[in-house]
């Protein structure tokens, strides 16, 4: 049997990665903080997107703040943590994320999808499969067509909810797998696209790419995404982390 003093080192160790898994996320946005939720009052949350947000989540499920309808993704431990603050209970939690989507197929469902819903809070991660199916499907649009679709979904949000407030996520990438040069420089043209977009709708912007640059200083890029796309449970743990930081620290 291993003795009390090997595993008070091993609690210590395991704590050490925990804080190493939140110093990476915080790295990203100079003053970030711990979550401190002081959403005191009923908050309806929806993350929207594509795989990543979608994450193998069931969609004949559509309850809230439930684990099968959440997905396996950044979208269910970030809401995990959240429900479990002191706050959790005044939280409704959506994911409507679907694999595969760009820009113009959010504003064909998005009546149903999002504004039916009424989220207080809505977060958006979109833009991977707007480069990507270019590069090996017939889809023909341009970073432009990205960013004026984009603009056009977020202002028609406004006018149906003008209370919402928006979360703008930076399209992300590392160079493994699927991702190789002929993705760049035109996907950070999509990357500065997205950026504009959020400041333009005055939303909150979470930079998951420089996220995962930061997390490349502790591990390989096959640690954090599986296919240069989509994350691996590692790099899910640290969109959640960083998610709530972020998004905390600007309401707080």
């Amino acid at each position: 049997m291993p003795s009390q003093s090997n595993r008070r080192t091993f609690i210590k160790q395991g704590l050490g990665a925990t804080l190493g898994l939140n110093l990476i996320a915080n790295a990203a946005v100079p003053g970030s903080m711990r979550p401190r939720n002081s959403w005191k009052v009923p908050t309806i949350i929806l993350f929207q997107g594509d795989s990543i947000t979608d994450a193998g989540r069931r969609k004949s499920s559509t309850s809230p703040n439930d684990a099968v309808s959440l997905g396996r993704g950044y979208c269910m431990l970030a809401a995990g943590q959240l429900l479990a603050q002191p706050t959790g209970h005044n939280l409704t939690i959506y994911n409507r994320g679907i694999s595969g989507n760009k820009v113009y197929q959010l504003a064909e469902r998005w009546d149903g999808d999002c504004l039916s819903l009424k989220p207080n809070i809505l977060s958006i991660l979109i833009g991977v499969n707007d480069i990507w199916h270019t590069l090996v499907r017939d889809y023909q649009a341009t970073v432009e067509t990205y960013e004026q679709d984009y603009h056009a979904l977020l202002r028609r949000t406004r006018a149906a909810l003008p209370e919402v407030q928006l979360v703008v996520c930076e399209p992300f990438v590392l160079k493994y797998g699927a991702v190789d040069e002929s993705w760049f420089p035109e996907f950070d043209r999509y990357r500065a696209a997205a950026q504009r977009v959020a400041q333009q709708a005055q939303a909150i912007f979470v930079p998951f790419q420089e996220v995962f640059n930061q997390a490349l200083q502790h591990a390989p890029a096959e640690h954090w995404l599986r296919d240069g796309v989509h994350p691996t449970l590692a790099g899910d743990a640290l969109m959640a982390q960083a998610w709530i930081d972020i998004v905390t620290k600007e309401l707080a």
